[in-house]
């Protein structure tokens, strides 16, 4: 009669009679739970069969509410967060503009000291000859004609009398009141009166050009980086509310920049400047809460750019 053998990795049936020493190969360690291993360890064949493990004990829903009872309570506390800071109201956008002060750097007035020496030489070397020069631009607003020759001064010249206004964001002439928000869109419209171009100084005033800036922020202020080189601050200004900022720069001699922003955040009036330096002037604007700005623009609500629509 054949008997199954429980030692661990063997599992085979075998013959009382002719079990030996040798016959049986198996595992006398822990089992590792891999029964495709065979045993390491030579021996007799075991017939009898080892005791089941111990289950543990399973408690009744009554006992397990016994064994909550018995342990020890404790006195719940919450502890709540304080509550966030009320954020400040937006201001009316018509409140008072106040100019910022001008921080002049040194850097600035020795480039300014410097060409006013070279446009005095200048201007005594045109005054010795009244000839325009060809390639010289019109001065009148909004022409982008060049001179040519004699012939230009035939030219019919289409031009903007009136001056830019800038205004909540908005850019127009008054002449034509054409409104964009868009610098470049404003640069680029048409004149919309008819005469002669105006080639020499005497007649020539500043120029409304473009000027590359750009922004960033900390946690208490908002910066902005104008990158007009050698401006002027006696005819250079920034005017602000708690809400609104109107930028004017002269720079380069006869060019001026122009920009109105409607701020996204609250800004502390008293407390931002503006610093001039040969390359760039940076204005600088106090937050008047420490809040991550989403952009520096506020966005145009739909209702307001119905209403732009209309009035053009």
């Amino acid at each position: 009669m054949s008997l199954l053998c429980y030692n661990r990795g063997c599992a085979q049936r075998f013959d009382p009679e002719t079990n030996t020493e040798g016959s049986c190969t198996y595992h006398p360690g822990v089992p590792v739970f891999h029964d495709a291993l065979k045993g390491c360890t030579k021996g007799f064949h075991n017939s009898e069969k080892p005791p089941e493990p111990v289950k543990p004990e399973v408690k009744t829903t009554s006992e397990r509410k016994e064994l909550a009872e018995l342990k020890p309570k404790f006195q719940e506390r919450i502890i709540q967060a304080p509550k966030p800071l009320e954020t400040i109201k937006r201001p009316s956008p018509d409140e008072p503009m106040t100019n910022l002060q001008l921080k002049v750097s040194a850097s600035l007035k020795q480039a300014l000291d410097k060409l006013k020496l070279s446009s005095e030489n200048k201007e005594k070397k045109e005054e010795d000859s009244d000839e325009i020069k060809i390639g010289t631009p019109c001065k009148n607003a909004g022409c982008s004609k060049t001179y040519e020759g004699p012939e230009s001064m035939e030219e019919v010249c289409i031009y903007h009398s009136g001056v830019p206004i800038f205004h909540e964001g908005m850019k127009y002439w008054s002449c034509c009141r054409r409104k964009t928000s868009d610098f470049n869109t404003f640069l680029a419209q048409e004149g919309c009166t008819t005469g002669t171009h105006v080639w020499t100084k005497k007649d020539e005033g500043k120029k409304i050009v473009p000027c590359r800036h750009d922004w960033h922020q900390t946690g208490g202020e908002v910066t902005i980086s104008v990158y007009a080189k050698n401006s002027l601050p006696d005819l250079s200004y920034v005017e602000a509310n708690s809400t609104m900022l109107n930028i004017h720069i002269v720079f380069e001699g006869d060019k001026e920049f122009h920009r109105s922003v409607k701020l996204w955040g609250v800004i502390d009036v008293k407390r931002s400047y503006v610093n001039m330096t040969a390359t760039k002037i940076e204005l600088t604007m106090r937050k008047a809460e420490p809040l991550s700005w989403a952009s520096l623009e506020l966005p145009v609500s739909n209702t307001q750019q119905e209403k732009e629509s209309s009035d053009q």
